[in-house]
């Protein structure tokens, strides 16, 4: 019950923050997540809505990824982890993420017309560039979907998913085992 009060009240805080920015037109640009043990930006443009974890189905017979099916207004929808994903992309093995009580669900924008909700481990807030100290380009190799990669001024590196790219990859939308 906590956790979906808190979850509440960073709505509250977000959606504020946001329509201060509109109002005195500052560039915020991305949601940061974590997932995985890894920070994540995704555009605000291609984000949906955030939800506290829900009773969420289990799928037979699909990825490690895909955790299930939740219903979330009314509408179903396909939930990915993150972190297990991009660690499948990779080959490399997945950093387990948190527990469902305390995770979150990001869905896509409808503009997208994917019905997906990505699960991940904690809201960070919003960022825009100013918050970055350093950009570099995707590494090579680096999955399709990987956008710059930015560093702040702490030292911590996040990675740029671009939604409207992952939503449309086979290998994402193909989710059986």
């Amino acid at each position: 019950m906590a956790n979906r009060e808190a979850i509440k009240e960073l709505q509250t805080r977000l959606a504020s923050r946001l329509q201060a920015a509109r109002d005195e037109g500052l560039a915020i640009s991305w949601l940061a997540v974590q997932a995985g043990g890894a920070n994540y930006l995704l555009p605000l443009g291609q984000s949906g809505e955030i939800f506290p974890v829900a009773q969420m189905q289990a799928v037979p017979y699909t990825q490690r990824w895909f955790r299930g099916v939740v219903n979330l207004r009314g509408g179903l929808y396909g939930v990915v982890e993150l972190a297990g994903f991009v660690a499948a992309e990779s080959g490399r093995p997945a950093t387990p993420s948190a527990a469902a009580g305390s995770a979150t669900v990001v869905t896509l924008n409808p503009a997208l017309d994917v019905n997906c909700a990505l699960l991940v481990d904690a809201l960070a807030g919003l960022r825009n560039p100013d918050a970055f100290t350093a950009a570099m380009p995707p590494r090579a190799g680096a999955p399709a979907y990987f956008g710059n990669a930015f560093e702040d001024a702490q030292g911590k590196r996040w990675q740029e998913i671009n939604l409207q790219t992952l939503s449309r990859l086979p290998r994402f939308l193909h989710i059986t085992a």
